[in-house]
């Protein structure tokens, strides 16, 4: 059992206040996942610019000069900003790849949490409140994000276990269920050339999506192909730099809610955590049909689509 929210922006005017709704809708579903806990916030984009998003057990010694010995072996510019124990790497967008390496090289103990033009993703172990209050998540602001607290069952309780998890260029994905068919589509889709970094079968589902959209399928497209190349009982939210997307199994025993106004649309596993959202009383409620698709796009119509 675990805990999903999602709110995607379509109100400029609720931008500032993303990271603070986000986070009381994150808290609300405490109890369906007290071990860990991760939200990604989707913000401000600067042309040509990408960010890397990191963690480290030891921030204090792993960040410490981390910008300046980037910089120099990279030749370009790097800035950073830390957060407990994450820090936010900003740099030239094709810089990326090479300071991936470089990182492996120099700081073997950080790892990279998430990587794109718009997207951080800040997760941990210890209860929903605690992790946003680590990360000040509050004071953060965006179009859209999403959110998970995490109640393992399968894979043990570490800061990479934690969801979301991010396999593709600002693409992130949280899920409530159990994939049954993941060892095998792991071997699959490394062999295939998809990074994987744990045995968590949501990253599977994740780094699937991420080679079905790099193979040319659009999200809506990948997540309806998932309805027949993924076994298990599962709800998944995503996001994209520009988009919002949910679907749940042909079976849908997971529990889902939504919420749509002309400021936003929520996602929530119950309907107490959308009960802050401004308008909630005004809103259209319904629960997402099984094997059906619904996605929302700051650059496109919205749409849902039964598999």
């Amino acid at each position: 059992m675990c805990g999903i929210v999602g709110l995607f922006l379509k109100d400029a005017g609720l931008q500032p206040e993303l990271g603070t709704l986000l986070t009381d809708m994150l808290i609300t579903m405490t109890d369906r996942g007290p071990d860990s806990a991760g939200i990604a916030i989707y913000g401000e984009e600067t042309t040509g610019n990408a960010k890397l998003t990191v963690q480290s057990n030891t921030p204090d010694t792993d960040f410490d000069t981390l910008d300046n010995d980037l910089r120099k072996r990279i030749r370009g510019k790097v800035t950073m900003t830390t957060k407990d124990t994450h820090a936010v790497l900003s740099l030239q967008a094709d810089q990326v790849a090479t300071a991936r390496q470089v990182l492996l090289e120099i700081r073997p103990n950080v790892r990279v949490m998430s990587h794109g033009s718009t997207l951080e993703i800040y997760k941990e172990v210890g209860l929903p409140k605690d992790v946003a209050e680590r990360f000040d998540i509050r004071k953060m602001s965006g179009t859209h994000g999403i959110g998970h607290t995490r109640m393992a069952t399968e894979s043990a309780v570490t800061t990479m276990g934690a969801h979301p998890f991010n396999t593709g260029i600002d693409q992130c994905l949280v899920h409530n269920g159990s994939l049954s068919n993941h060892n095998s589509l792991r071997r699959k889709l490394r062999r295939l050339g998809v990074h994987i970094e744990t045995e968590n079968d949501t990253e599977v589902g994740a780094a699937y999506l991420t080679w079905k959209m790099q193979t040319g399928a659009t999200l809506g497209e990948a997540l309806t192909s998932s309805l027949d190349d993924l076994d298990g009982f599962f709800t998944f939210v995503v996001g994209t730099r520009d988009g919002f997307g949910v679907v749940r199994d042909p079976i849908a025993c997971k529990p889902a809610v939504m919420a749509e106004t002309d400021q936003f649309v929520a996602f929530g596993s119950e309907y107490r955590a959308l009960v802050n959202l401004p308008g909630i009383e005004n809103a259209k409620v319904w629960e997402p049909e099984p094997a059906t698709v619904y996605f929302w796009s700051h650059t496109h119509s919205p749409t849902a689509k039964a598999a």
